[in-house]
C-alpha cells in the first residue's frame, strides 16, 4: 500500500505542468501503482526511479491507495498554474510547518513604528541581494528564492551589517532539499530541510561555491537536460581548477562555507508579521502573482485569488494615511520598483498576509571560522 512508503514520500518534486518524480525507496510494485511503465524505470536513475510518472496518475493512486485519508483531486489542485504547493499537499506529503521552540518576545502593538524597513535603518542596508529566478532561463524556483532571502538578510543583521555581504546558494535548495523543483515547492519544507541538515553541523552552501543555475532535475528548460542536477557533494559546493582542454576537472568542496540554523516557524496575519519581522528580520510570504505581473510603481490594494508565488518581506512603511508593506521579489530590478513592490497593509491584499515562514539564524561561516581552502579546493576535498 501507499502508506508503507510514506517515509520517502516526503521528498517530492511536484510538476504543476502534470509531471511528478517521487525520489527514492520506491520499489517496482510501488511504482506500478503509479503507472510507471518499464521504461520509466530503465530510464529513471537509482534515486529517480518515477521520474516521468503523470500528477494525474498519482492522484489517482492516493485517491486509491491510501486508507484513513479523503483524498481527491482537490487535495492537490490548483485554481490556477502555482510555484507554490498547496497547504493540503503539504500536510499531505509530512512538512511540518513550525519548530520553534523559542520564539521571539513581542512588543506590544503600540510600541511597534509607523515604519520599519531593514533595507534602511537610518541609512543602513540590512538586506542582501535582489535575484532573478527566471535566468538563465526560465524556473519557478520563488520557493526557495523567497527562503533564502530573508533568511540572508537575517545573517546580515547578526553581523549588524558589517562585512561583505554573505549571500546564499538557491542551486544548492534545487538540487538537494527534495522539497520542490522548477515547477513549484514549499518555503516551510526549505526550512525544514535546513534544520535537519544544521544537527549534523553542516548547512546551506554559500553562491560562491553553488550558482544559481535556474535548473532542477526534471526541468528540460535550457540547458538544464544536458547536465546533473542530483544532489551529490559535486552539487552541493564545487570548484574547477582550468580548463578541460588542458586537463583540468571540477572536484567538490567538502569542507564548505554555509550557515546553520536552529529554528523555524510559520506565521499569518499583519500583526503577527510586524511583529516577527520587528523582532528577527524578513519573513518568505505567499503572495498572488497575477495581479501584479504589470506592476510598475505605488501601493497595490487589489484582493487576491490565491497565493501562487513566494516573495520576501522586509518591513512596511507609510504613504499619507497608508501603511504598507515592503516586499522583496525574485524578478530582477527591472520590474517594480528596482525589484521591490509596496502593498497595502491590513487587508490581506494580494493574499499577503495569510502564508508566511522565517527560520532563525544559529551559525555561519565568516572569515574567523572558515576552513582556508587552496585556489584549487584539493585541501578541502
Amino acid at each position: 500500500m501507499l502508506h508503507s512508503v510514506a517515509p520517502a514520500s516526503k521528498y517530492i518534486t511536484v510538476d504543476k505542468q502534470m509531471n511528478l518524480c517521487i525520489e527514492a525507496c520506491m520499489t517496482v510494485e510501488h511504482a506500478a501503482a503509479f503507472g510507471a511503465t518499464d521504461e520509466h524505470l530503465r530510464q529513471a536513475n537509482t534515486t529517480q526511479p518515477c521520474l516521468g510518472l503523470k500528477y494525474s496518475r498519482f492522484v489517482e493512486a492516493v485517491t486509491k491507495e491510501v486508507r484513513g485519508l479523503s483524498l481527491s483531486m482537490d487535495l492537490f489542485a490548483q485554481s490556477k498554474k502555482s510555484e507554490v504547493w498547496t497547504a493540503e499537499f503539504e500536510d499531505f506529503v509530512g512538512i511540518k510547518r513550525h519548530d520553534d521552540p523559542n520564539p521571539a518576545p513581542y512588543v506590544a502593538p503600540e510600541a511597534l513604528p509607523s515604519e520599519w524597513n531593514w533595507c534602511d535603518m537610518n541609512g543602513v542596508n540590512y538586506c542582501t541581494i535582489n535575484r532573478n529566478q527566471h535566468i538563465p532561463q526560465y524556473c519557478g524556483s520563488c520557493w526557495a528564492h523567497g527562503a533564502i532571502s530573508a533568511l540572508g538578510d537575517r545573517i546580515k543583521i547578526a553581523r549588524g551589517g558589517q562585512g561583505i555581504d554573505i549571500n546564499l546558494s538557491v542551486q544548492h535548495v534545487l538540487n538537494c532539499a527534495g522539497v520542490g523543483s522548477c515547477h513549484g515547492g514549499t518555503t516551510p519544507g526549505v526550512y525544514e530541510w535546513l534544520k535537519a541538515k544544521s544537527v549534523t553541523g553542516t548547512g546551506l552552501s554559500y553562491e560562491t561555491s553553488m550558482p544559481y543555475m535556474a535548473c532542477s532535475s526534471e526541468s528540460t528548460e535550457g540547458f538544464c537536460s544536458k547536465a546533473d542536477w542530483s544532489c551529490n557533494a559535486l552539487n552541493v559546493a564545487r570548484t574547477c581548477n582550468t580548463f578541460t582542454s588542458s586537463g583540468g576537472h571540477c572536484a567538490p568542496i567538502v569542507q564548505f562555507p554555509n550557515v546553520t540554523i536552529s529554528a523555524y516557524g510559520s506565521i499569518s496575519g499583519a500583526a503577527n508579521m510586524q511583529q516577527e519581522i520587528y523582532a528577527r528580520g524578513p519573513i518568505s510570504c505567499g503572495i498572488d502573482a497575477t495581479r501584479i505581473l504589470n506592476y510598475q510603481t505605488g501601493i497595490v490594494s487589489k484582493l487576491g485569488t490565491g497565493i501562487d508565488h513566494v516573495i520576501s518581506v522586509v518591513g512596511w512603511g507609510i504613504e499619507g494615511s497608508t501603511q504598507y508593506w515592503f516586499v522583496r521579489n525574485s524578478w530582477g530590478e527591472y520590474w517594480g520598483e528596482m525589484g521591490y513592490i509596496r502593498v497595502a497593509m491590513g487587508h490581506n491584499y494580494l493574499d499577503l498576509e495569510s502564508q508566511c515562514a522565517y527560520a532563525v539564524v544559529k551559525n555561519f561561516t565568516t572569515v574567523a571560522n572558515q576552513v582556508h581552502c587552496f585556489e584549487d579546493g584539493s585541501n578541502c576535498q
